[in-house]
């Protein structure tokens, strides 16, 4: 369900494409993984910028954050009713810029083999995500984010039964950011699977799996041992598997 994605755009790039004021100082990573430091981009009083904030959804209310579960990824069908995005889908919305992020097929001898999945024009995606900032009580600040998922098209079922949100085109990105105007719930209608095409997919090495492993031949292609066609999966109900509390 999104748990593992690459951002390899120079700084350059990342500030033409998403209208930054500023560039920032970052270098490419092929397995971003929950809890390291991300770069994500939201508007504060109308302008634009990137920042850097942990994957993995603290909400301001939270009194500790290491007794509050990991929110990597929110459900875009349940994230209106849920306390710990509702506020942020209104004030707190973001977008992250990745190359390709990957998923996990299990096949039927339950082994799991991971996919890299990019965009067919080889455009970077432009991951649709909330963000919240939490407040220590010593006056520390810590940015978090979480990118929002939905039910997948039938083209990518065959991996898995979700996929990120991704907003296409700068004008879908332009109203994801603009919080003065865009009211929640017509963004929550914008977070929906991409058209069959749009994207592709390959297999790539299980060395993905190691967190500590981040290195261009992560998206490389490989050739399975045994080549059998990926089938698709029965979809899951839609609002399912989230806790309530969440």
């Amino acid at each position: 369900m999104c748990g593992r994605y690459a951002s390899t755009l120079p700084p350059e790039m990342m500030v033409e494409l998403f209208k930054l004021l500023k560039s920032v100082d970052i270098v490419p990573r092929f397995n971003i993984a929950p809890t390291q430091p991300i770069v994500a981009i939201w508007e504060a009083q109308g302008q634009r910028a990137a920042h850097f904030a942990r994957w993995g959804l603290v909400p301001g209310w939270v009194k500790d954050p290491r007794e509050f579960p990991l929110l990597v990824n929110a459900r875009a069908e349940s994230m209106e009713q849920k306390p710990a995005f509702r506020d942020t889908l209104k004030h707190g919305r973001c977008i992250v810029p990745a190359s390709g992020y990957y998923e996990w097929h299990t096949g039927p001898d339950k082994k799991k083999q991971p996919y890299y999945i990019t965009r067919a024009d080889g455009k970077p995606l432009a991951l649709a995500g909330l963000y919240a900032t939490w407040s220590g009580p010593n006056g520390e600040e810590v940015d978090s984010v979480a990118t929002i998922t939905v039910p997948t098209n039938e083209q990518l079922s065959v991996i898995h039964h979700r996929m990120p949100a991704i907003l296409l085109d700068e004008q879908s990105q332009d109203d994801w950011l603009n919080i003065r105007e865009v009211r929640a719930r017509e963004a929550a209608q914008m977070a929906l699977p991409l058209e069959d095409g749009v994207l592709k997919f390959h297999p790539v090495s299980t060395r993905v799996n190691s967190a500590r492993d981040d290195d261009p031949g992560l998206i490389e292609p490989v050739t399975l041992e045994k080549e059998e066609p990926v089938k698709a999966k029965p979809r899951k109900a839609v609002g399912g598997g989230q806790l309530d509390l969440f």
